[in-house]
């Protein structure tokens, strides 16, 4: 079992309560082969718009450039959305900014010094090139 397998499991299980909070699975149709495929992802929300953060190196996230409905396990609840990556660097910064105030434990393990609770802006400039954000709005 990989460790997105134990995640998906655990996040379907009645323990997903400790992740369920900033996880939770994506199920995406791809574009060429029409096949679903299903990850976890981590999360935060922003009124009626989910945010995520991943890497440019990972594939999930080219399935839905200029939007594309995706089926959510939220907090062991289906919910259908609609999602489209965020690649502009400089959106993707101001993004990241936003989220470390959040969420600022996120910001070492990224690489990312946080100065008086602010990211350092050198490393936020470095970190946005190589992530990106898929923002997922509830219907």
């Amino acid at each position: 079992m990989t460790g997105n397998d134990f995640m998906a499991w655990l996040l379907r299980s009645p323990f997903h309560g400790m992740l369920s909070n900033g996880m939770m699975l994506i199920t995406i149709t791809g574009r060429k082969t029409g096949r679903k495929f299903t990850t976890p992802v981590g999360y935060y929300r922003e009124g009626e718009y989910l945010w995520v953060i991943t890497n440019h190196d990972r594939t999930w996230w080219k399935n839905l450039q200029g939007g594309a409905s995706v089926e959510l396990l939220l907090k062991r609840k289906r919910v259908i959305a609609r999602a489209e990556p965020e690649l502009d660097e400089q959106t993707v910064e101001t993004r990241m900014s936003e989220y470390l105030h959040q969420v600022p434990l996120a910001a070492r393990p990224m690489g990312i010094r946080m100065e008086k609770g602010k990211p350092n802006t050198d490393d936020l400039a470095q970190t946005a090139k190589d992530r990106l954000f898929v923002r997922i709005q509830l219907n």
